[in-house]
Protein backbone atom coordinates (compact mmCIF):
# COMPACT_ATOMS: atom_id res chain seq x y z
CA UNK A 1 0.00 0.00 0.00
CA UNK A 2 1.53 3.64 -1.39
CA UNK A 3 1.68 6.36 1.30
CA UNK A 4 -0.85 7.81 -1.04
CA UNK A 5 -3.50 5.03 -0.44
CA UNK A 6 -2.68 5.01 3.40
CA UNK A 7 -3.81 8.81 3.67
CA UNK A 8 -6.96 8.23 1.26
CA UNK A 9 -7.90 5.43 3.79
CA UNK A 10 -7.06 7.38 7.07
CA UNK A 11 -8.01 10.84 6.07
CA UNK A 12 -11.68 10.17 7.65
CA UNK A 13 -10.06 10.32 11.26
CA UNK A 14 -8.53 13.68 10.33
CA UNK A 15 -11.95 15.35 9.22
CA UNK A 16 -13.48 13.77 12.47
CA UNK A 17 -10.88 15.59 14.50
CA UNK A 18 -10.77 18.93 13.18
CA UNK A 19 -14.38 19.03 12.26
CA UNK A 20 -15.39 18.34 15.79
CA UNK A 21 -12.33 20.93 16.90
CA UNK A 22 -14.02 23.64 15.03
CA UNK A 23 -17.55 22.39 16.04
CA UNK A 24 -16.48 22.54 19.98
CA UNK A 25 -14.61 25.75 19.18
CA UNK A 26 -17.63 27.50 17.44
CA UNK A 27 -20.00 25.99 20.75
CA UNK A 28 -17.60 27.45 23.14
CA UNK A 29 -17.81 31.12 21.68
CA UNK A 30 -20.72 30.81 21.01
CA UNK A 31 -21.59 30.12 24.74
CA UNK A 32 -19.33 32.25 26.16
CA UNK A 33 -20.27 35.44 23.74
CA UNK A 34 -23.95 34.40 23.41
CA UNK A 35 -23.76 36.26 19.82
CA UNK A 36 -26.63 34.87 17.36
CA UNK A 37 -24.59 35.09 14.27
CA UNK A 38 -22.71 32.06 15.44
CA UNK A 39 -25.85 30.14 15.18
CA UNK A 40 -25.76 29.36 11.64
CA UNK A 41 -22.21 27.70 11.79
CA UNK A 42 -23.10 25.87 14.63
CA UNK A 43 -25.95 24.22 13.05
CA UNK A 44 -23.62 23.66 9.65
CA UNK A 45 -20.73 22.25 11.69
CA UNK A 46 -22.72 19.96 13.76
CA UNK A 47 -24.72 18.46 10.96
CA UNK A 48 -21.77 18.57 8.72
CA UNK A 49 -19.15 16.82 10.67
CA UNK A 50 -20.20 13.47 11.31
CA UNK A 51 -21.43 12.73 7.61
CA UNK A 52 -18.72 14.28 5.93
CA UNK A 53 -16.31 11.97 8.13
CA UNK A 54 -18.81 9.13 6.56
CA UNK A 55 -18.33 10.21 3.20
CA UNK A 56 -14.74 10.26 3.64
CA UNK A 57 -14.16 6.82 5.60
CA UNK A 58 -16.54 5.82 1.96
CA UNK A 59 -14.50 7.33 -0.27
CA UNK A 60 -11.34 5.74 1.08
CA UNK A 61 -12.22 2.33 0.77
CA UNK A 62 -14.19 2.13 -2.71
CA UNK A 63 -11.08 0.53 -4.55
CA UNK A 64 -9.09 1.72 -6.92
CA UNK A 65 -11.43 4.47 -8.63
CA UNK A 66 -10.52 8.11 -6.87
CA UNK A 67 -13.33 10.25 -7.22
CA UNK A 68 -12.41 14.01 -7.73
CA UNK A 69 -13.19 16.92 -5.32
CA UNK A 70 -14.92 18.42 -7.48
CA UNK A 71 -17.75 15.74 -8.72
CA UNK A 72 -17.86 14.47 -4.52
CA UNK A 73 -18.78 18.02 -3.19
CA UNK A 74 -20.78 18.35 -6.61
CA UNK A 75 -22.68 15.47 -5.66
CA UNK A 76 -23.35 16.03 -1.76
CA UNK A 77 -24.49 19.72 -2.71
CA UNK A 78 -26.70 19.57 -5.57
CA UNK A 79 -27.76 16.16 -4.89
CA UNK A 80 -28.41 16.74 -1.30
CA UNK A 81 -30.07 20.15 -2.53
CA UNK A 82 -32.26 18.27 -5.21
CA UNK A 83 -33.34 15.64 -3.00
CA UNK A 84 -34.48 17.48 -0.74
CA UNK A 85 -36.67 19.86 -2.80
CA UNK A 86 -37.82 16.99 -4.91
CA UNK A 87 -39.19 14.84 -2.00
CA UNK A 88 -40.65 18.05 -0.37
CA UNK A 89 -42.62 19.02 -3.37
CA UNK A 90 -43.56 15.48 -4.29
CA UNK A 91 -45.17 15.11 -0.40
CA UNK A 92 -46.10 18.10 -0.02
CA UNK A 93 -48.92 17.14 -3.30
CA UNK A 94 -49.20 13.90 -1.75
CA UNK A 95 -50.69 14.75 1.49
CA UNK A 96 -52.76 17.59 0.27
CA UNK A 97 -53.88 14.88 -1.94
CA UNK A 98 -54.12 11.79 0.22
CA UNK A 99 -54.22 13.72 3.25
CA UNK A 100 -51.95 11.39 5.93
CA UNK A 101 -49.04 10.08 3.80
CA UNK A 102 -47.54 6.91 5.54
CA UNK A 103 -44.33 5.97 6.26
CA UNK A 104 -43.89 3.58 3.31
CA UNK A 105 -44.89 6.83 1.13
CA UNK A 106 -42.40 9.14 2.58
CA UNK A 107 -39.96 6.51 2.13
CA UNK A 108 -40.38 5.82 -1.74
CA UNK A 109 -39.92 9.45 -2.18
CA UNK A 110 -37.27 10.37 -0.23
CA UNK A 111 -35.28 7.28 -1.51
CA UNK A 112 -36.57 8.24 -5.48
CA UNK A 113 -35.37 11.89 -4.97
CA UNK A 114 -31.90 11.04 -3.76
CA UNK A 115 -31.35 9.52 -6.94
CA UNK A 116 -32.39 12.38 -9.77
CA UNK A 117 -28.71 12.99 -9.47
CA UNK A 118 -26.68 9.85 -9.67
CA UNK A 119 -29.44 9.06 -12.51
CA UNK A 120 -28.09 12.06 -14.01
CA UNK A 121 -24.70 11.08 -13.77
CA UNK A 122 -24.80 7.54 -15.35
CA UNK A 123 -27.17 9.14 -17.95
CA UNK A 124 -25.26 11.81 -19.05
CA UNK A 125 -21.45 10.96 -17.65
CA UNK A 126 -21.57 7.16 -18.21
CA UNK A 127 -18.68 7.02 -19.74
CA UNK A 128 -16.40 9.08 -17.08
CA UNK A 129 -17.97 6.85 -14.33
CA UNK A 130 -17.71 3.31 -14.52
CA UNK A 131 -16.59 2.51 -11.55
CA UNK A 132 -19.27 0.62 -8.93
CA UNK A 133 -17.35 1.08 -5.96
CA UNK A 134 -17.40 5.33 -7.19
CA UNK A 135 -21.07 5.18 -7.76
CA UNK A 136 -21.58 3.91 -3.62
CA UNK A 137 -19.34 7.09 -2.92
CA UNK A 138 -21.69 9.00 -5.09
CA UNK A 139 -24.85 7.67 -3.69
CA UNK A 140 -23.27 8.37 0.11
CA UNK A 141 -22.50 11.95 -0.66
CA UNK A 142 -25.70 12.58 -2.40
CA UNK A 143 -27.58 11.05 0.87
CA UNK A 144 -24.94 12.85 3.23
CA UNK A 145 -26.28 15.99 1.72
CA UNK A 146 -30.20 15.45 1.89
CA UNK A 147 -28.94 13.99 5.48
CA UNK A 148 -27.00 17.32 6.80
CA UNK A 149 -29.64 19.94 5.00
CA UNK A 150 -32.71 17.56 6.73
CA UNK A 151 -30.97 17.85 10.23
CA UNK A 152 -30.27 21.60 9.58
CA UNK A 153 -33.69 22.38 9.37
CA UNK A 154 -34.84 20.24 12.45
CA UNK A 155 -32.07 21.87 14.27
CA UNK A 156 -33.29 25.59 13.01
CA UNK A 157 -37.01 24.72 14.28
CA UNK A 158 -35.68 23.10 17.46
CA UNK A 159 -33.66 26.57 18.48
CA UNK A 160 -37.22 28.57 17.39
CA UNK A 161 -39.75 26.16 19.52
CA UNK A 162 -37.05 26.27 22.43
CA UNK A 163 -36.80 30.28 22.59
CA UNK A 164 -33.38 30.07 21.14
CA UNK A 165 -32.18 27.27 23.50
CA UNK A 166 -28.51 26.51 22.17
CA UNK A 167 -28.57 22.80 24.29
CA UNK A 168 -31.54 21.79 22.20
CA UNK A 169 -30.41 22.71 18.27
CA UNK A 170 -27.62 20.93 19.77
CA UNK A 171 -29.45 17.97 21.39
CA UNK A 172 -30.99 17.72 17.90
CA UNK A 173 -27.60 18.03 16.00
CA UNK A 174 -25.81 15.27 18.41
CA UNK A 175 -28.51 13.15 17.61
CA UNK A 176 -29.04 13.31 13.49
CA UNK A 177 -25.81 13.85 12.95
CA UNK A 178 -24.65 10.92 14.98
CA UNK A 179 -27.14 8.83 13.24
CA UNK A 180 -27.24 10.28 9.79
CA UNK A 181 -24.47 7.84 8.37
CA UNK A 182 -26.60 4.71 9.62
CA UNK A 183 -29.94 6.61 7.39
CA UNK A 184 -29.96 8.38 4.60
CA UNK A 185 -25.83 7.75 3.52
CA UNK A 186 -26.40 3.97 3.61
CA UNK A 187 -29.51 3.84 1.84
CA UNK A 188 -28.53 6.47 -1.35
CA UNK A 189 -25.59 4.33 -1.27
CA UNK A 190 -26.87 0.86 -1.54
CA UNK A 191 -29.58 2.05 -4.38
CA UNK A 192 -26.39 3.32 -6.22
CA UNK A 193 -24.78 0.22 -6.03
CA UNK A 194 -27.44 -1.38 -7.75
CA UNK A 195 -27.67 0.99 -10.02
CA UNK A 196 -24.16 1.56 -11.06
CA UNK A 197 -24.05 -1.97 -11.14
CA UNK A 198 -26.89 -1.69 -14.23
CA UNK A 199 -25.21 0.96 -15.68
CA UNK A 200 -21.84 -0.91 -16.57
CA UNK A 201 -23.62 -3.89 -17.19
CA UNK A 202 -27.42 -3.45 -18.46
CA UNK A 203 -29.10 -7.21 -17.88
CA UNK A 204 -32.26 -7.79 -16.43
CA UNK A 205 -30.92 -9.73 -13.48
CA UNK A 206 -28.99 -6.77 -13.04
CA UNK A 207 -32.04 -4.42 -13.01
CA UNK A 208 -33.93 -6.38 -10.87
CA UNK A 209 -30.92 -6.19 -8.33
CA UNK A 210 -31.41 -3.15 -8.64
CA UNK A 211 -35.24 -2.68 -8.07
CA UNK A 212 -34.37 -5.31 -5.09
CA UNK A 213 -31.58 -2.87 -3.47
CA UNK A 214 -34.46 0.15 -3.95
CA UNK A 215 -37.03 -1.98 -2.29
CA UNK A 216 -34.45 -2.71 0.64
CA UNK A 217 -33.43 1.35 1.11
CA UNK A 218 -37.15 1.85 1.31
CA UNK A 219 -37.85 -1.13 3.68
CA UNK A 220 -34.86 0.06 5.62
CA UNK A 221 -36.00 4.05 5.73
CA UNK A 222 -39.81 3.30 6.43
CA UNK A 223 -38.89 1.04 9.87
CA UNK A 224 -36.95 3.34 10.77
CA UNK A 225 -39.34 6.39 10.33
CA UNK A 226 -42.48 4.06 11.64
CA UNK A 227 -41.35 2.35 14.38
CA UNK A 228 -38.14 5.02 15.72
CA UNK A 229 -36.24 3.69 18.96
CA UNK A 230 -32.97 3.47 20.15
CA UNK A 231 -33.72 -0.75 19.29
CA UNK A 232 -34.81 0.55 16.31
CA UNK A 233 -32.20 2.64 15.18
CA UNK A 234 -29.30 0.51 16.30
CA UNK A 235 -30.55 -2.53 14.92
CA UNK A 236 -31.48 -0.81 11.41
CA UNK A 237 -27.99 1.14 11.36
CA UNK A 238 -26.15 -2.22 11.77
CA UNK A 239 -27.91 -3.93 8.55
CA UNK A 240 -27.69 -0.58 6.50
CA UNK A 241 -24.46 0.16 7.09
CA UNK A 242 -23.16 -3.86 6.78
CA UNK A 243 -24.98 -4.20 3.59
CA UNK A 244 -23.14 -0.65 2.69
CA UNK A 245 -19.60 -1.80 3.82
CA UNK A 246 -20.29 -5.27 1.87
CA UNK A 247 -21.37 -3.28 -0.93
CA UNK A 248 -18.00 -1.42 -0.92
CA UNK A 249 -16.18 -5.13 -0.48
CA UNK A 250 -17.79 -6.99 -3.76
CA UNK A 251 -17.05 -3.48 -5.65
CA UNK A 252 -13.61 -3.45 -4.57
CA UNK A 253 -12.86 -7.27 -5.16
CA UNK A 254 -14.71 -6.71 -8.34
CA UNK A 255 -11.98 -4.44 -9.69
CA UNK A 256 -9.03 -6.45 -8.37
CA UNK A 257 -10.37 -9.59 -10.37
CA UNK A 258 -11.45 -7.58 -13.37
CA UNK A 259 -8.35 -5.54 -13.56
CA UNK A 260 -10.74 -2.96 -14.86
CA UNK A 261 -13.54 -0.27 -13.41
CA UNK A 262 -16.47 -2.56 -14.43
CA UNK A 263 -17.70 -5.26 -12.53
Amino acid sequence: MTAQQVVRRWAWLGTLVIGSALYLAVLAVLSDTGNPNLFPTLILLGALVVPLTFVTFAAGRSGRWLIDGPTLGGALIFGGVIGVVVAGLLEYDAMRKLGALPMLGVGLIEEAAKLVIPVVLVLFFGHRYRSVGGGIVIGVAVGTGFAVLETMGYAFVALLQSGGNVGAAEQTLFIRGLLSPAGHAAWTGLTCWGLWRFAVQPTGKRFLGFVGLYAVAVALHTTWDGIGGRVTYAVVGVISIGLLLFGLKSAQRGEAISGSFVQ
